[in-house]
């Protein structure tokens, strides 16, 4: 896998992270999340996005230019110059309803009873959640799995789909052989 520009991306809770940290730990390259640069630091985490053309300069400073790296992430709708220098996607899906029951779970490990009713993360939980169970529901205006599809579908690059219930030693062997096999390293001057 050396010299592979790699983003992994998905709904919410469905383990690019996770899948993304392991590629890049067993392949010695490094890795980057995407929400460590679209949203700016704040307490609560998560409420305020940084600007696009920031985000972007950051991760061009940062990773981009490198021979090879890990990314986890949305860059759908403003990340194309990212997605320029990708040698692949790995999309990972899974079941909404295990989704949602990860999520939940991640949540509830982060925030702990501050999301629980009258807890000061209360609002802020809840429309996380209607927005993350909203991905699943094409009639809602936000982010969906159809709008995925459509953009993966005109990528100029090769895309693997995975189900993320997949343990992720087996999901790390899958993606291997298709970087073996399918996915050719980018030019390092690219």
């Amino acid at each position: 896998m050396r010299g592979h520009r790699l983003l992994v991306t998905g709904a919410s809770a469905v383990g690019t992270t996770t899948l993304g940290r392991t590629l890049a730990s067993l392949q010695s390259v490094p890795h980057a999340d995407v929400d460590d640069y679209l949203w700016l630091p704040t307490a609560p985490p998560y409420t305020h996005k940084r600007p696009v053309e920031e985000r972007l300069a950051l991760m061009h400073a940062l990773f981009v230019p490198r021979d090879a790296w890990i990314l986890s992430g949305s860059l759908k709708g403003w990340g194309d110059s990212i997605i320029d220098r990708v040698d692949g996607v790995v999309f990972l899906a899974l079941d909404p309803r295990t989704r949602m029951e990860r999520l939940m779970s991640r949540e509830v490990l982060r925030y702990g009873d501050t999301i629980e009713q009258g807890g000061a993360n209360e609002a802020a939980h809840r429309d996380f959640l209607d927005w993350a169970q909203g991905y699943d529901d094409t009639s809602l205006s936000g982010r969906s799995r159809a709008k995925d599809e459509r953009w993966l579908a005109e990528l100029h690059c090769p895309v693997l789909r995975l189900d993320s219930a997949e343990p992720v030693a087996q999901l790390v062997a899958q993606v291997i052989e298709w970087l073996d096999h399918e996915v050719a390293p980018g030019d390092p001057q690219s």
